[in-house]
């Protein structure tokens, strides 16, 4: 009761704001815009333009401008003859040979100071260690390589040639030797008759059981595929049956019942009408079809039993409107 009228006056209310703001405000609005530009905005622009920019900017270009520059002219001229002239002069002529200069005396000091150090501290160990140092080893060395090698060296060599060579090369062939013997002996006293009592006793004893409980499972596996195909079988066969017997006893009584109900075509007089609203029906339809209460049916049919009967035709055989009226 109280929205929809509310909700009726604010959609009307808004149409026609927004139709009026398209039609007069949005015009009005752009032209008091112009006339606010017209009167307002560019009189005092093209005063101010005119009376005060104009005359500012010529007398900036005819006055300050050269000026400005003839003194910045004269301020760099002053700068570079006071300053950069003499600067470049002193770097020149003072500075640069002042700096060579030092450098020279400073490397050759730097090569005087190598030099010196070199003869000091460098060349007297040289020295010391080419010409003395060296050769003194040199011969300690010597002498304790031939103490080394002749009471020590030699004796181990020919003992290890001829004492421990063959002692050890005969120990080792007589342990090779005691190994395949006794590897020989424990083979044929041991494991050859453990493998054989394997082989021929506890490994059928063992393969036994597996290889009856395989047999059981394959024919057990077996018996039920049989069993599962005859059941789809037997399934199959009883809904094969079933169907049969559905159809026969429900589906085909309907569809012969719904097929005389609604068969169309002309229908004969001289077939019996059935009882009923089915049998008014089909008399009506026989009826409109042929209405001087011939017999219903194509017009050729009527030339065909003529001829029939031009050709001496045998009685009781008109034709194919008198056979299948029959």
């Amino acid at each position: 009761m109280l929205v929809v009228p509310v909700r009726l006056v604010r959609d009307v209310l808004t149409a026609a704001g927004r139709a009026v703001h398209r039609t007069a405000l949005r015009a009005l609005g752009r032209g008091l815009a112009r006339l606010w530009r017209a009167l307002i905005v560019r009189p005092p622009a093209w005063t101010w333009r005119t009376l005060v920019v104009t005359p500012l900017t010529w007398l900036w270009r005819q006055v300050p401008a050269p000026a400005g520059r003839g003194i910045g002219a004269a301020v760099v001229w002053l700068l570079r003859c006071l300053l950069v002239v003499p600067a470049r002069w002193l770097w020149t002529y003072v500075l640069v040979p002042l700096g060579r200069g030092t450098a020279r005396l400073l490397r050759g000091l730097g090569v005087a100071l190598v030099w010196l150090g070199k003869a000091l501290c460098v060349w007297p160990w040289v020295a010391l260690w080419r010409h003395a140092l060296t050769p003194v080893g040199r011969g300690i060395g010597a002498a304790v390589a031939w103490l080394v090698r002749y009471p020590v060296v030699v004796p181990a060599r020919w003992l290890h040639r001829y004492v421990r060579g063959p002692l050890g090369r005969g120990a080792t062939r007589l342990a090779r030797g005691l190994g395949a013997v006794l590897g020989t002996l424990v083979r044929w006293t041991v494991l050859v008759p453990a493998g054989a009592l394997w082989r021929y006793v506890p490994a059928p004893a063992a393969r036994l059981p597996t290889a009856v409980l395989t047999v059981l499972v394959r024919e057990t596996g077996a018996a039920l595929g049989h069993c599962r195909r005859a059941a789809g079988i037997l399934s199959r066969a009883l809904g094969r049956l079933l169907g049969a017997a559905l159809r026969w006893t429900l589906a085909a009584p309907l569809r012969r019942v719904y097929r005389g109900a609604h068969a169309g075509g002309p229908r004969d007089p001289g077939r019996p009408v059935a009882p009923g609203p089915a049998g008014a029906a089909h008399g009506a339809r026989d009826g409109a079809a042929d209405p001087a209460g011939g017999p219903a049916g194509p017009v050729r049919g009527t030339p065909r039993a003529a001829a029939g009967e031009g050709r001496g035709a045998p009685a009781g055989t008109g034709g194919f409107r008198d056979t299948y009226s029959r």
